[in-house]
């Protein structure tokens, strides 16, 4: 149930609810107006828990602290959601070899540093109809990269690139 869904106090209107105290006591199947009258003498709001239930389920608590403790736990969560950070190298069909050694070079640096990285091997006019001299640059660089990182798809062709995504091999734990 979403913030703007939740009903507080007055707007809760059914004949009966299912009362439950803010420290867990349970007041039973009791007429909406006398749970109000219960939460309004503790000084606390009563909260809609359970809609669909029969009867519906009411709680009597801080709404405020509870949507702060919440809106808390969100951001703590969202904190420790890890972002993998994607590298792009371009390449080309006629690279050098000293310059294919520098890009797998940087490439490695990325991969032990826990990024993923991403070949494209940009492919001009003729070598578009066979993308034979781009996957051979791929293997090449496939060739280079087998002790320290797998393909995770075989290359593809998108557009005017080949691609193909690298992630860091699983370390054994011995």
């Amino acid at each position: 149930m979403s913030k703007e869904e939740t009903l507080l106090n007055e707007e809760i209107n059914f004949k009966e609810v299912r009362c439950i105290g803010d420290d867990g006591t349970v007041y039973g199947i009791i007429s909406s107006q006398e749970a109000l009258h219960l939460a309004n003498k503790a000084g606390l709001d009563l909260v809609l828990i359970s809609p669909n239930a029969k009867p519906p389920v009411c709680k009597i608590m801080d709404y405020g602290k509870f949507r702060y403790q919440a809106e808390k736990k969100q951001k703590e969560a969202r904190k420790k959601q890890k972002q993998i950070e994607i590298k792009e190298i371009k390449l080309s069909t006629q690279i050098a070899q000293n310059d294919l050694n520098y890009k797998v070079k940087h490439a490695i640096e990325f991969l032990e540093s826990g990024k993923h990285v991403r070949f494209k091997v940009f492919l001009k006019q003729r070598e578009l109809a066979i993308p034979q001299a781009g996957m051979d640059t791929l293997n090449k660089v496939a060739s280079m990269l087998e002790n320290i990182a797998t393909a995770e798809k075989e290359p593809k062709l998108e557009g005017k690139y080949l691609n193909v995504l690298y992630v860091q091999k699983k370390k054994d734990k011995h």
